[in-house]
């Protein structure tokens, strides 16, 4: 039996911001990671070329810059570095290969029982914490759509976080699932190394570039969100055209309150667009099934593949392994209450990154966990 005063389940961007908050406030935690490494998503689940989307500006972690050379916009390897330094600057010393198991709140010792796996020594670590941070993100595990035939597909069929570079794909016929970020720029990738490329869009997007979203960030501290948007929507219009000919359509709300609202993020465009409007990317609808190499989508049309990038997302893992913790994630696991009063649950259950806005949501999440914590500590000390 372990006991501990907070323990962070992740050692992702948000349990390490927390785990540098508490140090902040000289409060002692323990961070479990199931992983090898801090950060595993960045680290070994990326694509070669990925950049953080959002100026650096919006993309640091809580008391600590970037280089002052830094660029702009900070490809993978630099941000990993950056997570590098970040844990040695505030001594954070995660539990790697330490898979939490399950957890519960004991209501008459009024505290948390976790039972945690150590994959190195093969023993079984009961904790003991008054406080407990969900930080092991939103992008726990991949989430690949359920597709009838799916499984009769005989070529190589891979979620996103198994996709490095279009090199290996060149001369194929390759379909991607998913018209997020990921999905974009990964299918411009498969197209400049010479692959027949196709993307399914099925749902309404902004698309929008970086110095758009860049301006639009800033101006979001200082004007109304509905002019933000007109302002943006204007831009986009200009520089974009018309994309609906496409089969790109926009949403109705403006981009910053649909981030707001739902956590949606706009696409933020690399050069995907300008291939599109050539026919060199080509823009499919949704599937009806798959049978065998052949993949037929909802209009009629029946399309042969070498393979598929499924670029749709992740899902949360915390449930599996969370109990009593309905006051603050639903059963998706992600937070029940809207942003910004998501992170906080009863008898001292907090969540950090689950919020679907980046890394700047991490950030105040992992502030606001420290203090609410400090605070709690200060009144029973009190």
């Amino acid at each position: 039996m372990e006991e501990v005063g907070v323990l962070i389940v992740g050692a992702g961007p948000a349990g390490l911001a927390t785990a540098a908050c508490l140090t902040q406030f000289s409060i002692p935690d323990v961070i479990v990671e199931r992983e090898s490494c801090s950060a595993s998503l960045w680290r070994n689940r990326a694509y070669d070329r990925l950049k953080l989307h959002l100026a650096k500006e919006f993309c640091e972690l809580p008391h600590m810059s970037y280089p002052a050379d830094a660029p702009t916009y900070i490809p993978k390897s630099l941000f990993v570095k950056y997570l590098d330094d970040y844990i040695e600057r505030f001594n954070i010393q995660p539990k790697y290969l330490t898979s939490v198991e399950s957890s519960a709140y004991d209501n008459d010792k009024k505290c948390w029982s976790i039972v945690a796996h150590d994959m190195v020594g093969c023993t079984t670590i009961n904790f003991i914490a008054k406080f407990l941070v969900v930080a092991s993100g939103e992008n726990s595990a991949e989430n690949i759509p359920v597709i009838p035939g799916l499984h009769s597909f005989p070529g190589e069929a891979i979620h996103s976080s198994r996709y490095k570079s279009g090199k290996s794909f060149s001369g194929k016929s390759v379909l991607v699932i998913g018209s997020g970020n990921s999905g974009m720029e990964i299918a411009y990738n498969l197209a400049t190394h010479g692959a027949n490329t196709s993307i399914v869009i099925r749902s309404p997007i902004h698309v929008m570039t970086k110095a758009l979203i860049r301006l639009g960030m800033t101006l979001a501290h200082r004007v109304p969100l509905n002019l933000v948007d007109n302002l943006l929507v204007a831009a986009a219009n200009f520089v974009f055209g018309d994309l609906s000919r496409h089969g790109i359509t926009m949403p109705k709300v403006g981009p910053m309150i649909l981030k707001s609202k739902t956590g949606r993020s706009d696409v933020i465009d690399v050069g995907t667009v300008g291939l599109i409007k050539q026919g060199i990317i080509q823009v499919r609808g949704s599937i009806s099934k798959i049978m065998g190499n052949i993949v037929k989508f909802q209009c009629g049309e029946e399309i042969s593949f070498d393979a598929i990038v499924f670029a749709t997302g992740y899902k949360s893992t915390a449930n599996m392994w969370l109990e009593n913790g309905e006051s603050m994630l639903n059963d998706n696991g992600l937070p029940t209450k809207e942003y910004p009063n998501h992170w906080k649950g009863e008898n001292k259950l907090y969540c950090a990154g689950l919020a679907r806005r980046g890394l700047a949501s991490i950030a105040v999440d992992a502030k606001n966990i420290a203090s609410d914590i400090k605070s709690v500590i200060a009144s029973i000390s009190g």
